[in-house]
């Protein structure tokens, strides 16, 4: 009973919550202003704190711009736990605009959607990351193009950094900074989340999303850790596939260091 209340007040104030912000997004989104960028992460954090979301972060974000961070993809939740932590944009398949609730929450965050099935498009929607990129938007990249079972890295996919490599045309420095960020659930009521348990944290494509999310609310306490690696400059001349490689040492380094469980400090 105590778990179906908690349940039902969390929808009831993070609904309450989006009604309050969401006359000052859409304003922002008309307007193209600036406060589109910020109101996402306020949205993001009441979220993670509604749903026992604990974040532990690990090294900084890089300052420099234009920045597209390089993320390991393990859930839904890993769109939360970054929005929580700064204000980013995403790249998102086309099918998710199209997604009950998260879709509409997508569009409101000025998500780039690419349909990465029609070539005729990709220019267009390489232009427009790099475009975002060059005037400051940090661009988050899930380069594995999927959600993984929380426990490894999947392939990554060098064509995906296309927009890395269009940005670089954009900037005056002739560079595009990518910095990996590992992003790892490590704990569930504060013991340490084995393989077993990391099905709840993790949301691989072939689990159905509501009752996913249902086991999300009644567990309610995760902690999840987000180390930000060292940056790469990737500048004109330079190979996406070298670019690819540099990234998947760091970003598997790094996962694996805090799977295994180390001290954090948090958010």
């Amino acid at each position: 009973m105590i778990t179906w209340a908690r349940i039902g007040f969390v929808f009831v104030v993070l609904f309450a919550v989006t009604l309050i912000l969401w006359p000052f997004q859409l304003l922002g989104l008309a307007l193209d202003l600036k406060i589109r960028r910020y109101i996402p992460r306020c949205w993001h954090r009441t979220a993670c704190f509604l749903l026992g979301i604990r974040i532990h972060v690990h090294g900084t974000l890089e300052r420099r711009r234009p920045l597209m961070l390089a993320c390991n993809h393990a859930s839904w939740k890993d769109i939360l736990v970054l929005g929580a932590i700064a204000d980013v944009v995403f790249i998102a398949k086309m099918e998710v605009s199209e997604w009950p609730v998260f879709g509409t929450l997508a569009k409101l965050q000025k998500s780039i959607f690419v349909a990465r099935e029609q070539k005729r498009r990709t220019g267009d929607q390489v232009n427009e990351i790099a475009e975002r990129m060059a005037a400051g938007e940090i661009v988050v990249l899930f380069p594995e193009g999927t959600t993984s079972d929380g426990n490894r890295l999947l392939e990554v996919k060098s064509s995906l950094f296309g927009a890395a490599a269009a940005a670089v045309q954009h900037t005056p420095e002739g560079v595009v900074h990518v910095q990996p960020v590992a992003i790892a659930y490590t704990r569930i009521h504060g013991m340490a989340m084995g393989r077993y348990h990391r099905p709840i944290a993790a949301w691989p494509g072939d689990i159905e999303l509501v009752p996913h999310l249902l086991g999300v609310l009644k567990e309610g306490a995760l902690d999840v850790d987000v180390a930000f690696g060292e940056t790469i400059e990737f500048r004109a001349g330079d190979n996406r596939k070298h670019l690819s490689m540099a990234v998947t040492s760091r970003l598997r380094r790094m996962l694996i260091r805090h799977l295994r469980g180390r001290d954090y400090e948090a958010l």
